[in-house]
């Protein structure tokens, strides 16, 4: 907890690093602490809420005290029992502690008292941009952001199939379903230790949302199709374009981080995907664009973005505080990568711009504006460019939630380069393109 607190990394990232070092830590246990400290994430703001009310600083090891009380409704002699200063458990309480303790007893975690921004988890900076995108269902969907990520596995078809991956994990022991919505997926009603998993160990099967999936399902990329992920981090939404083409013709992975690139072309390796090349970028406006102009029957723009979305499935995100960025900054940054992105357009070709945010302002306005200033391009409705996703919170536009539909939140628009613009519609694109 002290290190999710004060290392700019992702917690997953320090969680993978910590067991690293303590490879003692048996799979059973590696799943409770793993269980408790996101647990602790979903709760940290109600937490820290009942420890400034009882005059107590918000330090990791008060609220895990808190927790204890308010959520497990431990008594303060319980609690001694585990603070026992062994090798293995924490420091012995304090006079101050056992103080805070039994003030504690007999409360629940959630109080009248608490504004509803602290109440739902929900971060001051965040707080208006969801209210004016869900309205009524703000709370809604804040309380469902607060429920543990399903697992969904999505299947590489270059490898197997749906059905031999379903059989396999019922083989395990395992109850899992087809996804509701992609074509590839698996939902798995189970928590199992992922190394028990023998088809994720043999790239039968990657880890992937089934939201995330979507996005790769309405880059629609053929086989012989040439196909640009932008910003394609570790690659997975790389890998299911890539299978989707059935290992023919090119992919281009793109990426500003070359340890993230790195990564995925060892997952590639792995997958027995052979028809992607990384590629990395100086920034959006790499010369690599400029030269490549128009060479691209699909480009994908997953844009860095508020990961609003991604909220109950890394739930440290939402205290990786946006003002150090801030949200301005963050719009006018994907606007500058979808614009220089739209450059690898072919005519008649696609760009499908998606983030993982629930933010307006990331999305449905992201698009907008670019639409206004590229005449060239015209945005694809969604019952043409995917006739079978027919549940989406927007009626042109892939929109999904985790209230409605049990995925992260994603966005994903599909705009289509025009063949044949009219002349001043193509002169103000490459205008615009130009500067």
């Amino acid at each position: 907890m002290h290190e999710v607190d004060s290392v700019a990394r992702p917690a997953d990232a320090v969680v993978s690093a910590w067991f690293r070092a303590r490879r003692h830590i048996g799979d059973g246990d590696r799943g409770q602490i793993l269980e408790l400290l996101h647990a602790l994430l979903r709760h940290q703001a109600r937490l820290g809420w009942w420890l400034v009310r009882h005059g107590r600083k918000d330090t990791p090891r008060s609220r895990l005290l808190a927790w204890l009380a308010l959520k497990e409704a431990k008594t303060p002699d319980q609690v001694d029992r585990l603070f026992g200063g062994a090798k293995f458990a924490p420091a012995i309480l304090t006079d101050h502690e056992r103080a805070l303790l039994v003030k504690l007893q007999g409360c629940t975690i959630d109080h009248p008292g608490m504004p509803e921004e602290v109440r739902l988890e929900c971060p001051s900076w965040a707080a208006d941009p969801l209210r004016r995108r869900f309205g009524e269902a703000f709370a809604n969907e804040m309380a469902a952001l607060l429920t543990p990520a399903p697992l969904d596995l999505r299947v590489n078809p270059i490898k197997s199939t749906r059905d031999a991956v379903l059989g396999a994990l019922t083989d395990l022991g395992l109850r899992a379903e087809p996804s509701a919505m992609a074509p590839y997926g698996i939902r798995v009603h189970e928590r199992p230790s992922l190394a028990s998993l023998p088809m994720l160990k043999s790239s039968e099967v990657e880890i992937q949302d089934e939201g995330s999936q979507l996005v790769a399902v309405l880059v629609d990329a053929r086989p012989g199709d040439r196909v640009v992920d932008f910003c394609a981090g570790a690659g997975g939404k790389t890998l299911a374009i890539a299978a989707q083409m059935n290992n023919k013709g090119h992919v281009v992975a793109c990426d500003v981080m070359e340890g993230r690139l790195k990564r995925g072309a060892e997952r590639f390796r792995q997958a027995g995907l052979h028809n992607i090349q990384t590629r990395l970028l100086a920034n959006e406006t790499d010369r690599w664009v400029k030269r490549h102009k128009g060479g691209f029957d699909r480009v994908l723009v997953d844009a860095p973005c508020s990961g609003t979305g991604t909220w109950r499935r890394n739930p440290d995100a939402r205290w990786r505080a946006q003002e150090e960025q801030g949200l301005d900054n963050l719009v006018s940054l994907q606007a500058r990568i979808l614009a220089s992105a739209a450059r690898l357009v072919k005519p008649g070709g696609r760009l499908v711009y998606a983030t993982c945010s629930m933010l307006y302002e990331e999305n449905e306005e992201q698009v907008a504006a670019f639409l206004a200033v590229h005449p060239a391009f015209r945005a694809v409705p969604l019952n043409e460019a995917a006739p079978r996703l027919t549940n989406s919170a927007h009626p042109d536009y892939l929109s999904l939630t985790p209230a409605r539909h049990d995925t992260d939140g994603f966005f994903a628009a599909v705009m289509q380069r025009e063949a044949s613009p009219p002349p001043n519609a193509l002169a103000k694109d490459n205008k615009e393109q130009t500067a």
